[in-house]
């Protein structure tokens, strides 16, 4: 199984940007997807993560009301979209698939990881 993240890149603040982590090898549409990221000398930090369906979604305080969670089985990709970026959002963003969303309350509980995307927001 490969996660593969895009869509990272340099943003002023107050931008918005999408990122998109596309599953390949075998389907995920059982496994709860989502995002965490990292910021240099920080700790992987838990941001968003969506149900099996999509129906279900949970955030970090630090993103809830600028960052929307999504995903298409369909097309085996999971979306964050996120608006209103401020300087402190500047992280590397990982996408990640777990057995349940519960799972996304700590790093080691997920099955499968994908390579970072790096977000930058100029103030």
């Amino acid at each position: 199984v490969q996660l593969q993240a895009s869509g990272g890149g340099l943003v002023q603040a107050g931008g918005s940007l999408r990122l998109s982590c596309v599953v390949s090898g075998r389907t995920l549409n059982s496994h709860a997807l989502g995002w965490f990221r990292q910021a240099p000398g920080k700790e992987r930090e838990f941001i968003a993560t969506v149900s099996w369906s999509g129906g279900g979604t949970y955030y970090a305080d630090s993103v809830k009301g600028r960052f929307t969670i999504s995903r298409d089985n369909a097309k085996n990709t999971v979306y964050l979209q996120m608006n209103i970026l401020k300087p402190e959002d500047t992280a590397v963003y990982f996408c990640a698939a777990g057995a349940t969303m519960t799972t996304f309350l700590y790093a080691a509980g997920m099955d499968y990881w994908g390579k970072g995307t790096q977000v930058t927001v100029s103030s």
